[in-house]
């Protein structure tokens, strides 16, 4: 008899963890706390971000590529090359893993724009554009490739299989960053495949997501007016691209796009003094269209830190802890025990209220100036 898999609505589970002093720290903890929340996955997805990952390319942009072909991968290295200074290319390390079935070509390439493309004459002087454009037209028009991450010193990796499978298939415990977060996929809506598995990206943006964005539609449309295509077959790949548009193109911090995606209702708001009642309105009629409407919770990750939030009225559950410099975040709290025995605080987030924790500002500067 064929297995039956369940629909389980509220399936999926998220991690992530941050060492806010700069810290660097291998993928074996983020493997452990997402693999101790096995029951909430279904083998049909499971995948891992780390940043701070790739300290001898800082400054480069960072490409995985999925492919379906080596006529895939053939097109996609034309295209890279018309376009970008390709100074590194290679298949993405890889081990065979009882559970990880049939992977498709695996394979990384560390990019700069070509200068008088980025800067030339009626074109914007902006290389994360030209590379978010270039991110765009793959995953559109080159048919059986598929940009799993596009970031600097960042890197998405993810496939079909539960997630502390693709974290040893990967080989994860060779990397070390500041901060990485992970996904155990339960996929209700959405198909399971390599390019449809947490977490999605776009430049150094990640996102990793338990629950249902029932306002994709509107909000894909809202997208596709600043040039963003959605291209993954899922809901959370909006998630990805609204983050990058208000955070790093309209330059909203962290705490004002969460009040942008899961805004308060407006009977809450009518209730707030001034200035914050004229703040939120402010926000929730310039951003209606970016509003989240579903049960949630997500995981946001940047080169500066990450953030965890859940929906207005916390449909899906997202605990938090803090151990000195360490920060975590998990679907539930024996996922943080399980990497954190004794922390200082732990607490669940509140309904739309975010959780933020970057970088200290001179581990950020540190960073930088690594670059």
């Amino acid at each position: 008899m064929d297995q039956v898999f369940p629909r389980i609505p509220s399936g999926c589970a998220i991690s992530g963890m941050i060492d806010r002093s700069g810290g660097r720290m291998t993928g074996e903890a983020i493997i452990a706390s997402i693999a101790l929340m096995h029951e909430r996955s279904n083998g049909l997805g499971g995948g891992f971000a780390g940043y701070g990952i790739y300290p001898d390319f800082p400054e480069h942009y960072a490409f995985h590529l999925i492919y379906d072909s080596e006529t895939a991968r053939a097109n996609t290295e034309a295209f890279l090359a018309s376009r970008f200074a390709i100074d590194a290319s290679e298949p993405i390390p890889t081990r065979p893993v009882a559970g990880i079935l049939d992977p498709p070509i695996l394979w990384r390439y560390f990019l700069a724009p070509k200068e008088e493309l980025v800067h030339g004459k009626d074109r914007p002087a902006d290389a994360d554009d030209f590379t978010l454009r270039a991110v765009m037209h793959i995953n559109h028009s080159i048919a059986g490739a598929y940009v799993a991450s596009s970031g600097k010193n960042m890197g998405a990796f993810k496939g079909v299989g539960y997630p502390e499978d693709i974290g040893r298939f990967y080989r994860l415990e060779t990397y070390a960053g500041y901060s990485w977060t992970a996904h155990g996929r339960f996929p209700t809506n959405t198909p399971g495949w390599w390019g449809g598995a947490h977490p999605f990206t776009i430049l150094d943006w990640s996102v990793v997501h338990n629950g249902e964005i029932s306002s994709y539609g509107i909000n894909r449309r809202y997208l596709e007016m600043f040039g963003y295509t959605c291209d993954l077959q899922t809901d959370t790949e909006v998630v990805a691209y609204l983050f990058d548009l208000l955070g790093r193109r309209h330059g909203l911090k962290f705490q004002e796009i969460c009040l942008a995606l899961a805004a308060p209702f407006w009977k809450d708001i009518d209730r707030m003094p001034e200035p914050a009642r004229q703040k939120l309105t402010a926000i929730r009629m310039v951003y209606g269209s970016a509003l989240l409407n579903g049960p949630f919770s997500i995981i946001v990750g940047n080169r500066r830190g990450i953030t965890g939030f859940n929906d207005r009225i916390k449909l899906r559950p997202m605990m938090a802890a803090r151990k000195g410099d360490m920060v975590y975040m998990a679907s539930e709290e024996s996922a943080i025990i399980e990497v954190c025995s004794s922390p200082d605080e732990v607490w669940a987030a509140r309904g739309g209220e975010p959780i933020v924790a970057e970088l200290y500002d001179n581990a950020a500067r540190k960073i930088a100036r690594a670059s």
